[in-house]
């Protein structure tokens, strides 16, 4: 059996030349925000965690002009311990006169320094203390100890003009989005998400073409949304477990769009293993690793397009069919590898904490229990077993009981990764 390690190493050198080579959209940053839509660029709703393609330079210096840090007077520091005569108010948006010497202007928060001054003082320092009552007053005594620069925001303080406001790759925050914003910056070009056909193998499944007693599609609805987590899009593919189905349904949808397939079920060593089948001759591996659940696994580059002229090798991986094994699998071996490319830390939030039960664990494999944290001890949530999805689902953690570790006592030190 392979380490984790190990097939964690192996699908991130499989996937490492599609992350890189994705290609760039140009989308607004009012879609960027949240509003949806069409992107210059691209072609549909511009959701989930988004990286820039290219860096961005700021075509003006932040902030654009000296401004005001605070409601109060602007005055020239040259007139500090001197009473002075008040002009007319400056609100926020407006180009104002240039200040006389000897006179101060009362200034709203972020409104700009007329020429000639350079220095605020807060409206507080005065009687009444406030606006709009201090908008009355016609002299006013500037602090003696005010000196030039006092509560201004200096142009360019944030970031110069033609300076980089941000290197390619950096995430699209809501920090980022304002700063793009202030700047005047009114689309950029970002890094195009991983497009990933999720294949659910089964007979059983609803929707894949049969007349046999069903079960809802957990693992396709599972992976989509897990998927849709790290900023991939995601479509979703049922087949039955029939060989000639199966190659013709994901050589029409994988075509000229998917530049990951993920297949669940189908790898095992039963009579239907549809994907094994199908996929092993044409350079699927088909592998076992030292976990538990998760244990059947299958990664490789295979050739779609049923010798149409529009054959095109696509990174597969594969997990288990089981819902819980399928989720689990996606967390050790796939989320890591699309998280980093987005920007989002690769590994889940961690902790070691103690047991709060006892639990065994198989020989020679890792074992990936599902827990909640209480009381600073991690408490075990339904059994190890890879169907027990509402489980999984009530679960906050996963617990992991290493190899080599048999058996688990209260008290004994595991390490938990957070779900939530």
């Amino acid at each position: 059996m392979r380490t984790i390690g190990q097939h964690r190493d192996d699908l991130a050198a499989l996937l490492a030349p599609v992350v890189a080579g994705l290609g760039a959209e140009r989308w607004g940053i009012d879609e960027l925000a949240g509003g949806g839509g069409s992107g210059a660029g691209g072609d549909g709703p511009a959701r989930g965690h988004r990286v820039l393609a290219a860096a961005v330079v700021s075509p003006v210096p932040l902030p654009p002009f000296d401004n005001s840090q605070m409601d109060g007077f602007a005055v020239r520091a040259a007139d500090a311990g001197q009473q002075v005569r008040v002009v007319a108010p400056i609100p926020a948006g407006v180009v104002p006169e240039p200040l006389e010497p000897a006179t101060a202007a009362p200034i709203m928060t972020g409104a700009r320094i007329p020429d000639g001054a350079d220095a605020v003082f807060p409206v507080e320092t005065t009687v009444p203390g406030a606006f709009p009552a201090a908008l009355d007053l016609t002299r006013v005594t500037v602090p003696e100890d005010l000196t030039a620069g006092t509560f201004v925001r200096g142009a360019g303080s944030d970031l110069a003009a033609g300076a980089e406001l941000a290197p390619a790759g950096t995430p699209l925050t809501p920090a980022l989005l304002g700063a793009l914003a202030s700047a005047g910056v009114s689309t950029v070009q970002v890094v195009r998400p991983l497009r990933v056909l999720v294949v659910s193998t089964g007979s059983e499944l609803q929707g894949a073409d049969t007349t046999a007693a069903t079960i809802g599609d957990a693992n396709g609805i599972a992976l989509r949304a897990a998927l849709a987590d790290v900023g991939a899009d995601a479509r979703i593919v049922r087949v039955a477990d029939d060989l000639e189905a199966f190659d013709r349904a994901l050589d029409h949808a994988v075509g000229d769009w998917a530049d990951l397939v993920l297949t669940t079920g189908g790898i095992s060593a039963g009579a239907y293993e549809v994907v094994r089948q199908a996929l092993e001759p044409s350079g699927l591996a088909v592998t076992s690793v030292a976990m538990q659940p998760g244990g059947p696994q299958a990664f490789g580059s295979v050739v779609f397009g049923a010798g149409g002229g529009a054959d095109r090798s696509v990174p597969v991986i594969s997990f288990p069919g089981n819902p819980v094994s399928a989720l689990v699998s996606f967390e050790v071996f796939l989320r890591p590898v699309l998280a980093a490319a987005v920007g989002l830390p690769a590994d889940r939030p961690t902790q070691v904490l103690p047991a709060s039960s006892s639990a065994v664990s198989p020989v020679g494999k890792h074992q990936v229990r599902r827990g909640r944290v209480q009381d600073g001890a991690v408490h075990f949530v339904g059994g190890p077993s890879s169907h027990l999805l509402v489980h999984y689902a009530a679960a906050t953690h996963l617990v992991h009981v290493p190899v080599g570790v048999d058996t688990v006592e209260p008290g004994d030190p595991l390490t938990v990764w957070s779900l939530r």
